[in-house]
């Protein structure tokens, strides 16, 4: 049976003599209609190749597309403003939304730029900032996961990376206004947990979501990245998975082809998850959020036979 690639290029070849072929292009389309409505069954490390295809939709993309009025703001009011997150005030639909995210770029310049959206100690506390100044107008916060990693580099270590994300962790558990966060990429390790604990965790349907990139994993236990199909395999970095294990609580579908391929359907579900989602939380009372917040992240990890 062709895959989808095929069809297409069989369907844009037909395409030329519209006439000769009416009906085998309307077979086309219909037949590539109904094998993007079929779940697909990848491996865990194609899901993973997926997740960094380098079309997905970014911040960037998602700012554009559905929300409004978005302005940004900067700095961490200590060092600098790192680019590699990038986040403000905004509205989805009527309602007034904080949004952060870890900030890709659309080519290699811009990514150069942002470190590959791989964030510094700067770019968690002006996350941390932004959500402080949320919680004081009583704004809700979105925050969109989409990195390998937090930035690896010396710099980072001396202005304190690991004491950033944890301070993060433990400030997050308390804002008192809604959280939702949604991994529309790649979340890996501390770097995507930095921006990562909310009320409700959305995951679009081929991102992926680990305590360490596949390679990564591979090297530590193999001394061999070439056994990083294995090692995603066992991390089960899938939404499915996660899915199972209660790490995430929505699984947001996207294209069976992937994000990219069409975004408009990925922006139209991503918009219309996050309106419903919003909604029960901003009745609960604030005592109620913060203490199911802390009680859904305190049971992660427990293994009982």
């Amino acid at each position: 049976m062709a895959n989808k690639v095929e069809l297409e290029k069989k369907l844009a070849l037909m395409s030329n003599s519209p006439d000769l072929f009416k009906k085998e292009i309307t077979r086309l389309k219909k037949e590539l209609a109904e094998m993007s409505k079929k779940p697909q069954h990848r491996s865990a490390w194609e899901t993973v190749k997926l997740a960094r295809n380098p079309g997905r939709p970014i911040l960037q993309d998602y700012l554009a597309n559905i929300f409004t009025d978005f302005v940004e703001f900067h700095g961490d009011r200590r060092f600098s403003d790192d680019k590699a997150i990038a986040s403000g005030f905004a509205r989805i639909g009527n309602e007034p939304v904080m949004v952060i995210g870890h900030n890709k770029g659309k080519n290699i310049e811009e990514n150069i730029e942002r470190n590959f959206g791989c964030a510094l100690p700067d770019g968690y506390r002006k996350a941390l900032r932004m959500m402080q100044l949320a919680e004081r107008f009583n704004v809700p916060i979105i925050t969109f996961i989409d990195t390998q990693g937090a930035f690896p580099g010396l710099e980072a270590e001396e202005r304190g990376q690991a004491e950033a994300i944890a301070r993060n962790l433990v400030e997050m558990a308390h804002i008192k206004v809604p959280i939702i966060c949604i991994v529309v990429g790649e979340g890996g390790s501390g770097g995507a947990l930095g921006i990562g604990v909310g009320d409700k965790i959305l995951m679009l349907s081929n991102a992926v979501y680990s305590v360490i990139s596949a390679e990564g994993c591979a090297g530590i236990l193999w001394r061999d990245g070439t056994k990083a199909p294995l090692a995603a395999a066992a991390l089960k970095p899938t939404a499915p998975s996660l899915k199972k294990l209660n790490v995430i609580d929505r699984i947001i579908d996207e294209p069976a082809e992937g994000a990219h391929t069409d975004v408009n359907a990925t922006y139209a579900a991503v918009k219309a998850a996050i309106l419903e989602e919003l909604k029960p939380l901003k009745r609960m009372a604030k005592a109620k959020l913060t203490k199911r917040r802390f009680e859904k992240f305190s049971k992660m990890g427990i293994y009982t036979e």
